[in-house]
């Protein structure tokens, strides 16, 4: 397994983007789950905010991959159906190529942008088992939505593994196929689940069949993983011919990020230690460090993931369980 050039080890050990601290704001309480891109000549990341109710989405922009302004809301609460209106997560915009090492733009499909989220349906943090709901727009500046409508893929016509709940989708085009990598629960409500990571396949993005052999990324009994191996972000490393797999493990305790690699996107091979691991002392990330999105640039990798540890005075927001969260990067050359 050649993943050496994958590996990120210098941490900025700072946040790119934190919570507002705002009352009433849809980030007032934590930011998270980033999804890192190119557009229209510059660099841009989506990403949930949190106000205690339910997921939101905002924009964010940079030129430098490390200064990161945000843009506003682009999916609101109670924008849509019943299904969504506690909140809408963006998790994946559908992008022009897949190569790694390409130019992590998007893709347009009959004209228009496309975008898949997940909603929950109670109030608080991720209550319920979620759905995964499609958006597109022909706004070049990505601001405003349009929503097909109802869920074009849920929990409740699956296996027992994911019957809890459906999580982080990722979905790429290839050979005429859309593959939807997702991550879900085999159960929902107190006293804890796992999550494994799946995938199913569609010709229109709308009717999804799902792999007969799901999980294909299973947690591993007494590993780093062994309790959930979520979050897929799935891309082709086109300088070693292999799929690649970033994606984040828990073991109960701490979350941090690991990778996989694959020749055919269905059987996937893990690496077995985690790639990006939590910091000690006063480092921003002592409880998690997880929920990779992956973009390359001027030959390094940035990973930036959700950095989480116990909150302190002078934070600018705090979170549930008096925690601090914020999205953060690492990268596979020092920092200048």
């Amino acid at each position: 397994m050649n993943i050496d050039h994958l590996i990120t080890p210098f941490k900025l050990q700072r946040p790119v983007l934190s919570a507002s601290g705002k009352p009433g704001a849809f980030d007032s309480m934590a930011v998270d789950c980033c999804y890192p891109f190119r557009h229209n000549g510059k660099f841009y990341m989506t990403y949930v905010g949190f106000d205690g109710v339910g997921y939101q989405t905002g924009l964010a922009v940079s030129d430098d991959l490390i200064h990161w302004e945000p843009q506003g809301v682009i999916l609101r609460r109670g924008a849509n159906r019943d299904w969504d209106k506690v909140g809408m997560a963006c998790t994946w915009i559908l992008r022009e190529s897949n190569d790694l090492y390409g130019p992590n733009t998007l893709k347009k499909v009959d004209g228009k942008y496309w975008m898949f989220y997940h909603a929950y349906p109670g109030e608080g943090y991720e209550a319920g088992g979620a759905e995964i709901g499609l958006a597109y727009t022909e706004d070049e500046r990505l601001m405003d939505w349009t929503f097909v409508g109802e869920p074009v893929f849920s929990y409740k016509d699956g296996a027992p593994w994911e019957r809890g709940g459906l999580y982080k989708c990722c979905v790429i085009e290839h050979q005429g196929l859309y593959y939807m990598f997702y991550n879900a629960k085999d159960r929902d409500g107190e006293g804890g689940w796992l999550e494994q990571t799946g995938v199913a396949t569609s010709k229109d993005m709308l009717h999804w069949e799902r792999y007969a052999a799901n999980p294909v990324l299973n947690v591993t009994e007494g590993a780093w993983d062994q309790v959930f191996a979520s979050d897929p972000w799935v891309t082709y490393d086109s300088k070693n011919n292999q799929w690649v797999m970033f994606y984040y493990g828990f073991n109960g305790r701490q979350a941090m990020d690991g990778i996989a690699v694959s020749g055919d996107l269905l059987n996937w091979q893990k690496f077995p230690a985690p790639i990006l691991t939590t910091g000690a002392g006063s480092d921003i990330d002592t409880r998690y460090a997880h929920k990779p999105g992956i973009i390359y640039h001027e030959g390094m990798l940035y990973h930036y993931y959700c950095a989480c540890r116990p909150s302190r005075e002078g934070d600018c927001a705090v979170n549930l369980g008096n925690e601090f969260r914020c999205i953060s990067v690492a990268r596979s050359q020092p920092w200048r």
